[in-house]
């Protein structure tokens, strides 16, 4: 248990654990589906696993992993092979105690007290020739830079096989603590040292110059250019996603997710979709316990609704793929160009959306395809005849 997870963290979820619990829950068992069918074999790593469930009952990250490894080797006779550290020794004893209990189902679950680092090199050599997941959720900073990036671009860097994955917490309020101890007279140079390491290199402190009024967007804009600085050094494909503790909130983190495949970012952002739909029901349900004689609550009011959401983002979704039409001249599979088909609705809308974009596009006479078929990722969309 990283430091900031004391006192009544493991209580119940909090609003942000409830968005990236959900997120971890949808993606990983198609990481699994997706990358584990043809040795059905999958490696994992939560790197900074906690307690793995919440004294509520719910489950924690490394319990939502070993729930996904059980019912894939059950269903699929997919093997996972589950590494889960934690620094606490507390928490530690109390997440092998929840391994027990998949172990006994046949899950390879290995609890490390200890340090991710101590470990990290043991997990990409159990992993070699398999596909690797990496889930790194510190409370604080995380992996420095060159042990990430080294660790992607390295061994692991790859072009189809085996296929490696990351989500990782990055700190906004880590960000915002230390930028202003960067640019305070007394700050703590040790402590702009460490996050030099963390970020790769002293670039983020331009962001906060001494002497000179905050910029409110600087905590942001440092998130934004450490993501693309991860995906220029790995060559992966990289996306930032911003979690908050509650609506009108600024950010607590982003999460990091770092893929080799457009697969893994179509499926990505439909995981993000429905995981934002999870939190804006959970922040409702917060307001009604909150005061339970309110008519309506704040998350009610203030929540985009879905519907309109939708109405918006399917003609969107269909402007952008009659330009890829324009500029191909020739069919082309949806996930191949996932980005450009989800534009800025990519994380908003589930992948159904793109289906009735596709009609919509048909009906209009602009495609022979008419989105009927399998999965919408794999629809094929064709130049009208």
């Amino acid at each position: 248990m990283s430091t900031g997870t004391g006192g009544t963290y493991w209580a119940e979820q909090a609003l942000p654990s409830v968005f990236k619990h959900s997120l971890l829950g949808r993606y990983i068992p198609q990481f699994g589906a997706m990358t584990g069918a043809r040795d059905k074999q999958v490696v994992y790593l939560d790197g900074y696993a906690g307690e793995g469930r919440y004294e509520s009952g719910e489950p924690g990250s490394a319990e939502i992993a070993m729930r996904v490894a059980a019912r894939h080797r059950s269903r699929h006779q997919l093997r996972w092979t589950c590494f889960f550290t934690e620094a606490d020794a507390k928490s530690a004893a109390r997440l092998e105690s929840v391994a027990v209990s998949y172990r006994r189902q046949g899950v390879d679950a290995r609890v490390h007290h200890g340090d991710v680092e101590g470990v990290l090199d043991r997990v990409v050599g159990v992993a070699a020739g398999q596909p690797l997941f990496l889930f790194l959720d510190p409370c604080g900073l995380g992996l420095p830079y060159g042990r990430l990036v080294g660790t992607m671009a390295g061994r692991r860097r790859t072009g189809n096989w085996p296929p490696t994955e990351f989500l990782m917490n990055f700190s906004m309020d880590a960000v915002r603590r230390l930028g202003g101890n960067a640019r305070s007279a007394k700050g703590v140079e040790a402590s702009s040292l460490r996050f030099d390491a963390v970020l790769g290199g002293r670039w983020w402190r331009d962001y906060f110059p001494a002497g000179r009024e905050w910029d409110p967007a600087a905590p942001q804009k440092v998130a934004a250019e450490y993501a693309q600085r991860l995906s220029t050094a790995t060559g992966m494909l990289v996306r930032s996603v911003p979690v908050f503790r509650a609506p009108r909130h600024e950010a607590v983190y982003h999460l990091v997710f770092g893929t080799w495949r457009q697969h893994g970012l179509w499926v990505f952002g439909d995981a993000v979709a429905r995981a934002r739909d999870a939190w804006w029901e959970k922040a409702e349900v917060a307001d009604e316990t909150h005061d339970p004689n309110a008519l309506f609550t704040t998350a009610s009011l203030i929540r985009p609704d879905p519907k309109e959401v939708t109405a918006k983002a399917v003609p969107a979704i269909a402007g952008n793929l009659e330009r890829l039409l324009a500029i191909r001249r020739r069919p082309f599979r949806l996930v191949d160009h996932t980005l450009e088909v989800f534009g800025e609705y990519y994380g908003q809308v589930t992948e159904p959306v793109v289906r009735a974009a596709v009609k919509q596009l048909h009906a209009a006479g602009k495609t022979s395809s008419n989105g009927v078929g399998p999965k919408p990722r794999e629809l094929v969309v064709a130049p009208a005849r």
